[in-house]
């Protein structure tokens, strides 16, 4: 619901994939389809050729059905039988999964959780927010009410704001040394990658643009960093923090804010 209100909103065009433990990469990006009366081979675009994904359960599929969205969501294309093709621009990927300890999952490789620019989790609705679906219209009923805020050239255009806000030298350091607190943590087995550097700073961009802020603020960067490097950083297995935020808190308590 929250993907499909998001992709209204924006102006986007929205595919739903199912991920589960038989899902092939073809079905996901595509496949070549033989014309008897053409007497050739036609591509025939998968569920991946829309602006905004929803992979859901992302983790029920097997590893090989899952690096189908690698070159998708670091290039923005993707190749089939010898021929690359540009996937539509605004693109963009939303996924759910599971709990690891349920029947039926896989673990996210590493190079696909950095793809991901954040992970959120919404838990359960606090009382008020859950007797309001309980006593309230049907969901999918108010989403055929939502219309269309933005076009997908202006959020095109938007991006292209927010990439430039004004970032300084200080803050480029802060960053930096936030990143290198992951790696060199003997709480942090895996620290963030140079991918995870740049989502960070593209991130704090986004939320300065979004706050109306001059430029990037300490408070940008401190905003998103627990959703962008929550799933990045792997936990050690000897360390007394318990959960990716308690980690994240951590390390940007280790850190002099410039």
């Amino acid at each position: 619901m929250l993907a499909q209100a998001l992709a209204r909103v924006l102006g986007l065009s929205f595919r739903r994939i199912q991920f589960t433990s038989d899902l092939l990469p073809a079905d996901i990006v595509g496949v070549s389809v033989f014309r008897q009366g053409k007497g050739e081979f036609e591509f025939q675009p998968g569920p991946i050729f829309a602006q905004l994904i929803l992979a859901d359960e992302v983790n029920r599929a097997t590893p090989k059905a899952q690096s189908a969205l690698l070159e998708a969501m670091e290039e923005y294309q993707v190749s089939v039988d010898g021929t690359t093709r540009a996937l539509p621009d605004p693109f963009f990927v939303v996924a759910t999964q599971n709990p690891a300890d349920q029947i039926g999952t896989f673990p996210l490789p590493e190079s696909q959780l950095d793809r991901f620019l954040f992970r959120l989790e919404l838990g359960y609705p606090d009382a008020a927010s859950e007797r309001e679906l309980i006593v309230g219209a049907d969901r999918r009923a108010m989403l055929a009410g939502v219309s269309a805020a933005l076009t997908p050239e202006l959020l095109v255009r938007l991006q292209a704001m927010a990439s430039k806000v004004h970032m300084s030298d200080p803050l480029v350091d802060y960053i930096q040394e936030l990143v290198r607190q992951t790696r060199e943590s003997p709480d942090i087995d895996i620290g963030l990658s140079p991918r995870g550097a740049l989502a960070l700073a593209s991130a704090a961009k986004a939320h300065a643009f979004v706050q109306h802020h001059a430029g990037v603020y300490p408070d940008d960067i401190q905003a998103v960093f627990a959703a962008v490097a929550g799933h990045r950083v792997k936990p050690a297995g000897n360390t007394s923090y318990r959960s990716a935020a308690e980690l994240c808190q951590h390390v940007l308590d280790s850190v002099a804010i410039p």
